[in-house]
């Protein structure tokens, strides 16, 4: 039996995506020869978006210079780390310049006032209705919690997102169940703050609701998850995701396709 001390969102959508990369980054706890460009660039914009909110709660000023400081030393430190590796058509000054024009344009928006920032939690994963309980807690962090009671989270992307997408986005309801269970009512909102790094940056700005039905598909699902793991079903699936894969060259299907492009390959130079 797979030893598990919590389970998390990211945990859940990872193992949905691809249950073997579960395994290989939660179990057999492999190394990452390299970290890709889209993980680094979501770290970095997130420990600064920190550093803002932990400013703006303790009544301190915001300086771009301060401001970029930080970010420079985080995408430092994130090389220090890792290889980080780029897309075809990425440059890491782009990269950086783009992560530095989204900060000056979030400083810009209105502000509201915040509960906490980071805030971590750990709470029982228990059905709504039946009052099932899972031997894990679910565990994660809130981005943002505003004082109104909505929850905030941040996404760095290429591309916009739809409302469709965010109202079933699996994270906020998570978030959702978790606010419930620590503060005793439900949340007021959510919103998710998207940065997309496009060559003309913006930011877009989602809401959306949660209500009990989705609280118990959340449990149904985190049980899924949880016994599928338990059982040891790890299945490769492969998508567009298995490009930025760091695991790649330890999965069976991945080498399958490379090897048999090779072939391909040879086949037609033959030819």
């Amino acid at each position: 039996m797979v030893k598990m001390d919590h389970l998390s969102s990211s945990q859940i959508n990872v193992y949905l995506l691809c249950s073997l990369k579960y395994k290989f980054q939660y179990i057999d706890n492999l190394p990452r020869p390299f970290k890709s460009s889209a993980l680094a660039f979501g770290s970095v914009v997130h420990s600064a978006l920190s550093w803002i909110h932990d400013q703006r709660m303790d009544g301190k000023e915001i300086t771009l210079d301060m401001l970029y400081r930080i970010f420079d030393s985080d995408w430092y430190v994130q090389k220090l780390e890792s290889e980080i590796r780029y897309k075809d058509s990425e440059q890491e000054l782009i990269l950086e310049l783009l992560g530095k024009e989204l900060l000056d344009m979030y400083v810009q928006m209105p502000a509201k006032k915040l509960r906490g920032s980071e805030v971590h939690f750990s709470v029982p994963l228990i059905d709504p209705i039946s009052k099932e309980q899972l031997p894990v807690n679910l565990e994660g962090f809130f981005d943002l919690l505003e004082a109104d009671d909505t929850i905030a989270e941040f996404k760095t992307s290429a591309q916009t997102m739809n409302q469709e997408d965010v109202d079933n986005h699996t994270q906020l309801t998570a978030y959702g169940y978790a606010f419930k269970w620590l503060f005793h009512k439900p949340a007021k909102g959510f919103k998710i703050i998207n940065f997309i790094k496009r060559r003309k940056p913006k930011i877009e700005v989602f809401e959306t609701q949660r209500f009990e039905p989705q609280y118990q598909g959340f449990y149904f699902l985190a049980k899924s998850v949880f016994h599928g793991i338990q059982s040891e079903v790890f299945i490769p699936h492969y998508g567009y995701w298995c490009r930025d894969c760091e695991f790649a060259d330890h999965c069976p299907l991945q080498m399958h396709i490379q090897h048999h492009r090779k072939v391909e390959y040879a086949v037609s130079e033959m030819a």
